[in-house]
C-alpha cells in the first residue's frame, strides 16, 4: 500500500544515499510541518523511484536527510504530449497543475493568434508541477517545453493529435471512442480563450482529430481538464 499520509519531496539527489534540503524545503518541513530529526518522510527524484528517509537535521537555512528504504519502483513519464495556449498567471497555474494531476508526460505552450499570453515563466510552471507531482505520488515528472508556434509545433509532430474544438460544441459525438480510434501515443491540443482563428483550423483540419467537450463553451483551463478526463476513459492509465 502506498504511503499518502507522510509528507513527500523532490530531491535532486541520487537516491539511496544522503540528501540536503534547501531553504524552502528545510522551512516546510520544520516550521510549516513541525518536524524534527528522526522523523520520516518520503522523496523522489524522477529517475530513481520513491524513498522512505529519515530527517538528520533541519537548520534555519538548510537541512539533510538520508534514504533508507524503497517504496515504490521508478515509472516511466507518460506519453501523453499536452499542448495548450498559455493563459494569465492564475488560470495558467491551475491547467499545469491539472495537467499533470492528470497525466501528461511533456506540456507544450503553443502561441495561436487570439492567444494573450506570449511569454511564460517556465522556473514558476516548473515548480507548479513538482508541487503536484509531490501532492499527487507521481513518481515521474513532466517536463515542460518553451512556447513554440502553432505552425512548428504541428510540423514537429509525431503522433496522432486531438484538438478540442469550440466550434463542435454540442455535437452529439462520443468523444471518448472518437478519442480511441486516433490511436496511441497521443498528442491533444487545448486553444485559447479567443478560440482557433480560420488560417489555424487550416493548419490543423489535415491531420487533427476535432471532439467536442459538450453542450457549452469552456474556459480554456476548464477544457483542458474535461479533455484529459476524456483521454483516461479511452486509454485508462
Amino acid at each position: 500500500m502506498r504511503d499518502f499520509t507522510a509528507p513527500r519531496l523532490f530531491v535532486h539527489a541520487d537516491l539511496p544515499g544522503p540528501i540536503a534540503f534547501d531553504q524552502r524545503q528545510t522551512n516546510y518541513l520544520k516550521n510549516v510541518l513541525r518536524l524534527a530529526p528522526g522523523a520520516s518522510i518520503l522523496v523522489f527524484n524522477g529517475r530513481d523511484g520513491e524513498w522512505r528517509a529519515e530527517v538528520a537535521e533541519l537548520g534555519k537555512k538548510a537541512g539533510g536527510a538520508e534514504a533508507v528504504e524503497k517504496t515504490a519502483a521508478q515509472t516511466r513519464r507518460p506519453t501523453l504530449v499536452y499542448a495548450f495556449a498559455p493563459l494569465k498567471q492564475a488560470r495558467f497555474d491551475y491547467m499545469v497543475e491539472k495537467a499533470t494531476e492528470m497525466g501528461a508526460g511533456r506540456l507544450v505552450p503553443v502561441l495561436t493568434q487570439h492567444g494573450q499570453v506570449r511569454k511564460i515563466n517556465r522556473e514558476r510552471l516548473a515548480a507548479n508541477i513538482v508541487e503536484a507531482c509531490e501532492q499527487c505520488g507521481i513518481l515521474c515528472v513532466p517536463q515542460i517545453d518553451e512556447p513554440v508556434a502553432l505552425s512548428d509545433f504541428l510540423g514537429s509532430l509525431d503522433r496522432p493529435l486531438v484538438v478540442a474544438d469550440e466550434a463542435l460544441a454540442g455535437d452529439a459525438m462520443d468523444a471518448v471512442a472518437t478519442i480511441r480510434a486516433a490511436g496511441s501515443p497521443l498528442a491533444v491540443l487545448v486553444g485559447p480563450e479567443g478560440g482557433f482563428s480560420a488560417e489555424e483550423r487550416a493548419l490543423f483540419a489535415p491531420r487533427a482529430v476535432r471532439v467536442s467537450l459538450g453542450p457549452r463553451i469552456l474556459r480554456a483551463d476548464t477544457a483542458a481538464v474535461a479533455l484529459l478526463a476524456l483521454v483516461e476513459a479511452a486509454f485508462p492509465s
